[in-house]
């Protein structure tokens, strides 16, 4: 089977830029796929792997997408557009993922696959559900707008990835976030007890080149949850990142009241969200992916996170310079 021609979006981002070293070299001899990535830039985007070609276009501006699928057989759209206002959102994550998938059918693009996210579902509890048992109730205009893209994907038959939390070298929000919270609420909060999906970058990355590169069928117009399938408890989670990167225990023990009231969280919706997904239980059955990809999950958090600790503690020093 010849290797297909791909039109990535969001390439260059966290996730995506993992992605995209994986698809310019896969594993097993497999033949690379002919990648080409949608930019906003003029210029090229610097340290792009060998091979991947650009196209310009941006998915708040529909004029500017005609022909960008010229050619393609799949369409792998990672591009996300995180925080700011409403309207912004709803310009690249919905009407953008539309304006995209309406030249994608004009150009004849055989398959689509999104990365969604699992925020659609809301602030939980979540306890190990697998795809289609939780009712969609997205909280923020992010997630809002990235449901709205989501759908339309699904209607045009693509398959939507949708991961909990990711790690990974480039990530400045998961752990950085939960960084912050310890040092604002140098509590367990609960006890931290409350359970989460977590995935490495590079292990859902994986996962995602898979299915880019040999069709699977019975996934047209389904929903993947992507997480590593066995979930981390927040108290692990905080002692093995606070270990690596050299922060301080939490001591004692407050509720999530008396948490909500240290962090401000009243009546700021996003440090309410955040405090909300490292004290809630948001676990996913994501066994489903895993399986059809065929390809190990890779380590479990422990260890997985060990890979990534240099980068963390590098990116921590930084930010404190």
């Amino acid at each position: 089977m010849p290797a297909p021609r791909v039109l990535v979006t969001g390439g260059t981002g966290f996730i995506g830029s993992h992605v995209l070293r994986r698809l310019s070299s896969p594993q097993d001899g497999a033949t690379p796929p002919a990648l080409r990535l949608l930019t906003r830039r003029r210029t090229l985007p610097a340290a792009l792997p060998p091979g991947v070609g650009t196209v310009h276009g941006d998915l708040a501006d529909p004029a500017s997408l005609r022909g960008v699928c010229d050619g393609v057989d799949v369409l792998l759209h990672l591009a996300a557009h995180i925080g700011g206002d409403e309207e912004r959102c709803h310009a690249v994550n919905a009407q953008g993922t539309a304006s995209l998938l309406a030249e994608a059918a004009r150009a004849g693009v055989g398959r689509i696959i999104q990365l969604g996210t699992a925020a659609v579902y809301g602030n939980g509890p979540h306890r190990g559900e697998a795809e289609g048992a939780i009712a969609v109730a997205p909280v923020s205009p992010t997630s809002v707008s990235r449901h709205a893209g989501e759908r339309r994907v699904l209607e045009a038959g693509g398959t939507v990835l949708r991961p909990h939390l990711v790690y990974g070298a480039g990530d400045v929000w998961v752990v950085p976030a939960l960084a912050d919270l310890v040092r604002r609420v140098p509590h367990w909060v609960d006890g931290g007890r409350a359970l989460v999906s977590m995935v490495g970058a590079d292990d859902l990355a994986r996962a995602v080149a898979a299915l880019v590169l040999r069709p699977v069928p019975g996934i047209e117009g389904q929903v993947l949850h992507a997480g590593h399938p066995e979930p981390v408890r927040v108290r692990e989670l905080v002692s093995v990142v606070a270990g690596h990167l050299g922060l301080p225990l939490p001591q004692g023990e407050v509720s999530a009241a008396r948490a909500a009231e240290l962090l401000g969280a009243d009546g700021d919706p996003l440090r309410a969200r955040r405090l909300t997904l490292f004290t809630v239980d948001h676990w996913y059955d994501s066994t489903r992916l895993w399986e059809l990809a065929g390809c190990r999950p890779g380590p479990g958090f422990a260890e997985g996170f060990g890979r990534y600790a240099p980068w963390y503690r590098d990116a921590l020093a930084a930010r404190r310079a």
